[in-house]
């Protein structure tokens, strides 16, 4: 039933910023089971009982990372896990709300929330206008079996944009060249920082400044909170680029120029010498601690504009990296602005923690409890209703954000069992 309701939204739009169709078909769902359905401005989602006396809030986001706007993933099942042709899957965090109407469908009195556009910035969540009545809630958004999330990193974006390029005469005869990077793997930029996974505007960086390039056009990056799987750069160079990996493409353009309008060359210096991916990491507990990654560049007639989002387990040093950041970005001519912030959740033990963790350890003996370096909207809500106690859990997603997220067909039974179990208890 669960994979079924999964395949039954997946066919929904749900790509971030589109919200009415899938509100629509909870409105249905709701009556279908009689269940009360708000929705705020925000367009969040909350279903419960007429006269619930629910102990324990489900929650889930209902938006998905689409790398090409407008997509509806088309499901394959193959060797145990759930993919997606061509595209994202939306496991996360379309299984987290197939899990909750499932729960419906079998007349549960808990609290039901839904929430919108967390994939750009957890928007929903800090922008929630419902009343929530239960002492717990059981976030469904973590993306492996065998730990319970009781804590996160909290993050920032951080919105650059610089108007300093200029008409340079072609002096010295430079030839145009197009360089292309795409297909690479992609990932989140939180959990997937770790990871080795290679950033295409970095690549692209690095090959530009080994040929001395002035940088005529650049695009890369696909999303904020992912790493960045293409990129494209027109330059102009004496030294011709040389190709360091089998999903870059390099050509030259024969029209002849004598003149070209160029970047300011310290932004070249800038993107080459910036230290993407993890800033601190704690061998103790096995987490990155901080770590800023370099998501999208993009040029016009007018600008060019970068978008990075930074991450931290500490909120103090959170503000650190954010600061410097925009300090050198500003040195640079950059007009910076930042966004999207949301705060670190601090790790929490406690009788509902607790309690998870023994009914999880009956199906995952070696469970254990954790905290992850992604932005969860736990956070926000521990923010806004402080006397709720958290806990988050979910199933095997691989690859989320990328053309390669999968989930494992086993883990989506095992964990159903388990918020079930979680229920029950309370």
């Amino acid at each position: 039933m669960i994979i079924e309701l999964f395949k039954t939204i997946t066919s929904i739009p749900r790509c971030s910023g589109n919200h009415q169709p899938f509100i629509g078909f909870i409105n249905q769902f709701a009556q279908k089971y009689n269940y009360i359905c708000k929705v705020d401005k925000a367009n969040n989602i909350l279903c419960y009982k007429q006269n619930s006396k629910s102990n324990i809030c489900l929650q889930s986001h209902y938006d998905i990372v689409c790398l090409e706007e407008n997509t509806i993933p088309t499901i394959i099942e193959e060797d145990g896990y759930l993919k997606a042709k061509n595209s994202t899957l939306g496991a996360d965090n379309g299984i987290g709300c197939a899990y909750m109407l499932d729960l419906m469908t079998k007349d549960s009195d808990c609290e039901f929330l839904f929430t919108c556009d967390e994939e750009i910035g957890l928007i929903g969540a800090n922008n929630i206008n419902l009343n929530i009545q239960s002492k717990y809630m059981l976030n469904l958004d973590s993306e492996q079996e065998g730990e319970i999330c009781i804590g996160c990193a909290g993050g920032i974006d951080i919105f650059a944009t610089n108007n300093n390029s200029k008409l340079t005469p072609n002096s010295s005869d430079k030839t145009l060249y197009e360089i292309t990077i795409s297909n690479l793997d992609g990932g989140h930029s939180g959990v997937d920082i770790d990871k080795n996974i290679p950033n295409g505007i970095k690549l692209l960086v690095n090959i530009i400044k080994d040929c001395d390039g002035d940088i005529l056009d650049i695009n890369g990056g696909e999303r904020i909170n992912s790493i960045p799987k293409s990129a494209k750069a027109i330059i102009a160079t004496n030294v011709k680029p040389k190709s360091s990996n089998p999903n870059i493409t390099i050509n030259k353009i024969d029209t002849p120029t004598k003149h070209y309008k160029k970047l300011d060359s310290n932004i070249l210096k800038f993107l080459n010498e910036f230290k993407n991916g993890v800033l601190e990491y704690d061998d103790n507990l096995d987490v990155v601690i901080s770590s800023i990654n370099l998501s999208i560049i993009s040029t016009n007639i007018d600008d060019v504009k970068i978008e990075l989002s930074a991450r931290s387990m500490d909120n103090d040093k959170l503000k650190i990296i954010t600061q410097n950041t925009i300090d050198t970005l500003e040195d640079l001519g950059f007009t910076v602005i930042t966004n999207g912030k949301y705060p670190a959740w601090k790790p929490d033990i406690n009788e509902f923690t607790n309690d998870i963790l023994q009914i999880y350890k009956q199906t995952v003996p070696n469970v254990a409890l954790k905290a992850i370096h992604a932005g969860l909207e736990c956070a926000i809500f521990k923010e806004k209703f402080p006397d709720i106690k958290i806990a988050s859990i979910g199933p095997n997603i691989y690859f989320p954000h990328s053309f390669n997220e999968k989930v494992e067909i086993k883990s989506i039974y095992n964990i159903s069992n388990i918020i079930k179990k979680v229920i029950k208890r309370y």
